[in-house]
């Protein structure tokens, strides 16, 4: 190995919604989402005489590095001490999961002198992108996502657009510490529950992607983005309601985005399962004001970060 050690960070996941599900003949599950950073997982790689983990999620690290070996034809792990440095809190609905395991993959074939690998190889050797794909695009390059969805179980969604978010906007994160998201076993189960995405639905979705989230984007159209991104999410959120209840994971949820509406903001919703909030401000001074007023509207025990857009993906870095 060339270097002593070496860094991977990675951004965290926005869902905004699926297209669809369901319905025999379409592409499933496919959806837009944006990459923002805080929070961050951060990986430290260096040598050591084993292959050990420290920090937070080592059992599940460890897990995924001894697939990732396997998947490489590895036969067992490298001599590493891998440091878990920071990560995104789990089953909040930022893609925590996708992301470490991405980067636990794309660090060990760094450390194996590997090229590095596309989106769809990371999720191969993690088993990731069972349903979404976005995280694992925005792994790779950052930005606003959409991806088309897939049509058999083991391909990855194609990403079939991609545009930089612009770097004055402001993502504020909102929730409570406790109480998660749905992941695992309780969330395909929820799948089975469901009901089929209607066709209109998805066509209309589709558009709000491809004429409004993506061009406004790339234009800057503040306004037109927070109003495209609020009413993606919430008829998106429509296709879970039979699991849901409505649009939100939960009551308290659906009062959260409501409160936020009250204070002037037009692009707010709900990231994956939850129950995470998002909120969308045109620079950091308009988050800061925006987060002091919450701060004093919401109620006790609510937690709210400030993050920027991440157009460039995981970032491999020396030292």
């Amino acid at each position: 190995m060339m270097v002593h050690s070496f860094t991977v960070s990675a951004p965290s996941r926005l869902h905004f919604g699926m297209f669809s599900f369901g319905q025999a003949g379409t592409r499933q599950f496919g959806g837009v989402g944006a990459m923002v950073r805080p929070p961050a997982m951060e990986l430290r790689l260096s040598a050591d005489a084993a292959f050990h983990v420290i920090g937070p999620g080592a059992e599940r690290i460890r897990a995924i590095a001894g697939t990732v070996a396997e998947r490489l034809g590895c036969g067992e792990l490298p001599g590493v001490r891998l440091e878990v440095h920071s990560a995104a809190p789990a089953h909040r609905g930022l893609g925590s999961g996708t992301q470490m395991a991405l980067a636990v993959a794309a660090g060990l074939r760094a450390w194996l002198g590997l090229e590095p690998a596309d989106a769809a190889e990371l999720a191969r050797l993690t088993g990731r992108g069972e349903r979404s794909a976005v995280g694992a695009h925005g792994f790779i390059e950052g930005g606003l996502i959409v991806e088309a969805g897939k049509r058999s179980p083991r391909e990855l969604g194609p990403r079939v657009a991609r545009t930089p978010v612009p770097e004055a906007w402001r993502w504020l994160l909102i929730g409570r510490p406790e109480g998660g998201g749905l992941a695992g076993e309780a969330e395909r189960r929820a799948f089975a529950r469901l009901p089929p995405v209607p066709r209109t639905t998805t066509a209309e979705l589709s558009r709000l992607a491809l004429l409004r989230l993506l061009p406004a984007a790339a234009a800057a159209d503040f306004e037109d983005f927070s109003d495209a991104v609020t009413q993606f999410g919430r008829l998106a959120g429509e296709c879970f309601a039979a699991v849901q209840g409505g649009p939100y994971v939960d009551a308290g949820t659906a009062e959260l985005v409501e409160a936020v509406r009250r204070q002037g903001v037009a692009g707010v919703g709900q990231s994956s399962w939850g129950p995470t909030v998002f909120a969308l401000a045109p620079d950091e001074a308009a988050a800061r004001d925006l987060r002091q007023r919450l701060s004093r509207t919401v109620g006790d025990g609510i937690e709210i970060q400030i993050a920027q857009p991440d157009n460039r993906g995981a970032i491999l870095s020396p030292g």
